[in-house]
């Protein structure tokens, strides 16, 4: 049963009338319908795997797309960023700052080898149009990536990302950009050999938008060769699924490459602050090395986001997050596919997944819509995936404790209990 605590002294201030009539006449009609789908709750408090509604009500958050792998308000990022907070929240960009240079080493020291040069960012997709922009210095303007993958939604990145449906109002977009099959070397390798020495290749470890959708064994340690072989430029798009989601600290390092640039994002910030990066190689990065103004931006690096990032890699060395979820994972997956295939049977597709980024995909639209909404009822949020309407996510945090699990199993029993009759009413269950 979902639990409460006291409602905030403002909570008239924060009610889901007022905050729903804000939505809709200043922000998106379209956001205010869905938030009304979902239950019309207005989360105002969070800590670790928990968050809070204006009633007081609490939910288990196993969403947030992947961005709190260290829980909410972890308290060594937050002592990281309180400490920059009261002393320099924000540079002036024309004296060397020390946090960005220490969060800079921080991050290159857990990168794989080789990838020794930063640049910091706001969002994901700021990483993405970086990456395209130091491909286009080196003379790779033919861009590739893959069906169904997800980069971002800015012009750049919106080129790359697999999925019609976000490119058709906005285009025309970059040219120069095609699609493989995920997963296809072979389809790859056709592509690279059209376009050798010019061509640019992006690519997520697992495909998280697309449903938790794994390559199989050793892509990775192809798409390297290939691209070296053609003089391709390979970014690794690590957004979503770096710094522990997967349960190693890059999903890079399970096949042990070296992309030319690796893009990290969401979890960089430990829950409390929005940063991306990108990390290169210094060939890569030479045009950024020599001309420090080429590619800018007012807030990469402030003192304040570089400190969550220090907090970040703090708390996930510190606490061995990233083994934490790992290990998680491997119980959550066998857990969750059980209770889902004891209830769904037929129209279950698959549930898989690495780490504690889990999919449950059906065969048939409707149940993971539904699945998520009823989850809500039950006390847990969880991700509905941007390119798979038949996919939900789990993207729980690596702070969930045995009492938290707990929750998210009775939870998810009850949710599939209620909603499997609609769509497998013979089933035996």
């Amino acid at each position: 049963m979902t639990t409460t605590t006291t409602p905030p002294a403002d909570a008239a201030l924060h009610g889901r009338e007022h905050i729903g009539r804000l939505y809709r006449a200043h922000l998106s009609k379209g956001r205010a319908t869905l938030g009304e789908l979902f239950g019309g709750h207005v989360e105002t408090e969070s800590e670790g795997a928990w968050l809070t509604t204006h009633e007081g009500r609490r939910f288990l958050n196993c969403g947030s797309y992947g961005v709190l792998i260290t829980g909410a308000r972890h308290p060594v990022v937050v002592r990281h960023v309180t400490e920059q907070l009261h002393r320099h929240p924000v540079a002036s960009r024309v004296f060397l700052e020390p946090q960005a240079a220490l969060a800079a080493q921080a991050l290159a020291a857990r990168a794989p080898e080789g990838l020794e040069r930063v640049h910091f960012a706001c969002s994901g997709a700021e990483a993405v149009e970086t990456a395209i922009k130091i491909a286009r210095s080196l003379g790779k303007d033919r861009l590739i990536a893959t069906r169904g993958g997800y980069h971002g939604k800015t012009t750049g990145a919106l080129s790359l990302t697999g999925n019609d449906l976000f490119q058709a109002p906005f285009r025309p977009l970059l040219a120069g950009v095609e699609h493989v099959p995920y997963g296809d070397a072979d389809a790859l390798e056709e592509r690279l050999a059209a376009a050798a020495g010019r061509a640019c290749f992006v690519v997520e470890p697992v495909q998280g938008e697309a449903g938790v959708v794994l390559p199989p064994p050793g892509y990775l340690r192809a798409v390297q060769e290939l691209c070296r072989t053609y003089g391709a430029f390979f970014v690794l798009d690590e957004i979503q699924t770096g710094l522990g989601r997967l349960g190693h600290w890059w999903g890079a390092d399970e096949e042990g490459v070296t992309p030319d640039a690796l893009l990290a994002g969401k979890a960089l910030g430990g829950g409390v602050l929005p940063v991306s990066a990108v990390l290169a190689t210094p060939e890569a990065f030479a045009a950024f090395d020599k001309d420090p103004y080429l590619h800018t931006s007012t807030f990469s690096g402030t003192p304040l986001a570089m400190a969550a990032v220090r907090g970040s890699l703090a708390a996930l060395a510190e606490e061995d997050l990233v083994g934490r979820a790992r290990d998680l994972g491997t119980g959550m997956l066998a857990t969750v596919r059980e209770i889902v295939t004891r209830h769904y049977g037929p129209v279950l597709r698959e549930v898989r997944g690495k780490g504690l980024l889990i999919g449950i995909e059906f065969t048939v639209p409707g149940p993971a819509g539904d699945l998520l909404i009823e989850l809500i009822q039950h006390g847990v949020v969880a991700n509905h995936s941007l390119n798979s309407h038949l996919v939900l996510r789990l993207t729980p945090p690596a702070v969930l404790t045995a009492s938290d699990t707990r929750f998210l199993y009775d939870a998810l029993d009850r949710a599939c209990r209620a909603q499997a009759a609609r769509y497998v009413p013979t089933f035996r269950r």
